[in-house]
């Protein structure tokens, strides 16, 4: 039986020493704030990659750090190989390329895993986000930038399609991935206008008929306590609070608009 495995590329207009520096020391900068990048978004306050084998790439929090993976392999300027959390390793390569470097990954199961188990693709999300950052000098860090607490969400059947689309037309920011390299109902964000539009898939949240096409997604101080309220007050439950990277739930209102409220980051701010 084939092994499970998951390819990404993405050439950046970098040599490949400064591209592996990017790619380990700037990782909190460019790793991007969206509904599902982190594990446990609500406590998230970064990611960070330590430096050698035996380094750990973590998520960082107030009260502690969640291992994401281990390395077992540093050769900076030239491969980073990594033993991951969900039992895969993941092979990064940084070869010279026309116009910069050819940064790819391979990420496979760990030998002797269920071979019927589904490799996640995490890494292909992660050379995205290092790509966006790489292939832009005046990128804006992605600390310095956390979605608005409020943001509106458009859902389309076809969201890669949709995003481009959105691009080239209205004139909305940001890095679309290639079909495929990611899961279609993963949030993408967009700048528009000094704010953020999230663009996903339809999906993940169960639906009574057809599924909206746009909603609303907000980040509240204490979920809890709102959820709570919404609850008494007559909000009709769609979902209750879980945690999908983001700890949040999905609540519909009086005339049947849906809401997505989720836990707020330490890091996210309240507009002044």
């Amino acid at each position: 039986m084939t092994e499970p495995v998951v390819t990404a590329a993405v050439v950046v207009p970098v040599d490949p020493d400064t591209a592996f520096r990017i790619f380990t020391e700037e990782i909190d900068d460019w790793w991007v704030r969206s509904p599902t990048s982190f594990y446990d978004g609500g406590r998230a306050r970064g990611k960070r990659i330590e430096p050698g084998v035996g380094g750990r790439w973590l998520e960082v929090y107030d009260d502690g750090v969640l291992v994401l993976g281990t390395i077992t392999a540093w050769d900076p300027g030239r491969r980073l190989v990594m033993e991951t959390s969900d039992e895969t390793t993941a092979d990064f390569r940084f070869e010279p390329a026309e116009g910069g470097t050819r940064v790819s990954v391979e990420q496979r199961l760990l030998p002797g895993r269920d071979p019927e188990k589904r490799v996640a693709g995490t890494m292909e999300a992660m050379v995205t986000f290092f790509a966006e950052r790489a292939s832009d000098p005046h990128h804006v860090s992605w600390t310095k930038r956390d979605l608005p607490r409020v943001c509106p969400v458009l859902s389309y059947s076809d969201p890669i399609a949709a995003a481009r689309w959105l691009i080239d037309v209205f004139g909305l920011e940001g890095r679309v991935p290639e079909a495929g390299t990611l899961p279609p109902d993963f949030p993408m964000p967009f700048s528009l206008c000094g704010g953020v539009v999230i663009v996903l898939g339809t999906g993940r949240v169960p639906t009574r008929g057809q599924p909206p096409d746009h909603m609303v997604y907000a980040y509240v101080d204490d979920l809890d306590a709102h959820f709570a309220r919404a609850r008494e007050r007559g909000a009709t439950i769609v979902r209750e609070i879980a945690t999908y990277g983001d700890r949040s739930y999905v609540a519909e209102d009086f005339e049947g608009h849906r809401w997505t409220f989720a836990q707020a980051r330490p890091t996210q701010m309240r507009a002044s």
